[in-house]
């Protein structure tokens, strides 16, 4: 089993103006992000992390080094756990997506949503959900951080919940917030979502014993 502690980035200007960052440069954590970052690392200091990976985003980046700091472990940056591509809608106002008929498909029908000129939203949800189970075959039985962006943490837990794509939206990831997902060769469980307490995690030295097959269902005419 390998336990995923999934950690969206700290706050930065941009959220703050509401306006969809996505894969634009330059966008660093504010002094409020800076000090969710250090509260990050000081919450996750007796947890027993192996690795580290995030974003190739600046954001992310600054979230994790604070922790990679306080653990002396390197951060490993990968493609796949970037954000979004929004394409022509990249660094424009909510307040004026909203406008547009676009905005209500990625609010009710994300499934069928590609941004202009950008990512589909399912594209998406199988690019983060294939990044994660590829970091967890590297690290079996181990605690891995994993710092991304809000939109992926929420469809990678929509997956591991069982949960419609469509309905991704209902499932909250605040700024510097974790949730926690082991994933093991008999199916994820979700532990936690967009915690901001003290997390105090084991990695259980034996897999978990597969369910047992039900008995067989007696007849009341067959019991004595």
């Amino acid at each position: 089993m390998t336990q995923l502690l999934l950690i969206r980035h700290g706050i930065n200007d941009m959220v703050g103006q509401k306006k969809l960052a996505g894969w634009l440069p330059g966008v660093h954590l504010n002094d409020e992000g800076r000090a969710q970052a250090e509260a990050l690392s000081e919450r996750l200091r007796d947890v027993p992390i192996s690795a580290i990976y995030c974003s190739p985003l600046e954001r992310t980046r600054e979230t994790a080094e604070p922790l990679a700091h306080v653990k002396n472990l390197e951060v490993r940056v990968r493609e796949g756990l970037g954000e979004v591509r929004y394409g022509e809608w990249t660094g424009r106002l909510i307040e004026e997506l909203a406008k547009e008929e676009l905005w209500r498909v990625v609010q009710t029908y994300p499934s069928g949503m590609r941004f202009p000129g950008g990512d589909s939203m399912r594209e998406m949800q199988a690019r983060i959900v294939n990044e994660l189970e590829l970091i967890a075959a590297e690290h079996p039985r181990q605690i891995v951080a994993v710092v991304s962006h809000a939109d992926l943490i929420k469809a990678a837990l929509a997956h591991y919940l069982g949960v419609h794509f469509d309905l991704f939206q209902r499932i909250g990831v605040n700024p510097a917030s974790v949730s926690v997902v082991h994933l093991s060769r008999f199916g994820p469980h979700v532990m936690r979502i967009n915690d901001d307490g003290p997390l105090k995690l084991e990695v259980e030295k034996e897999e978990p014993t597969p369910p047992a097959e039900p008995a067989p269902a007696v007849a009341p005419e067959q019991v004595n």
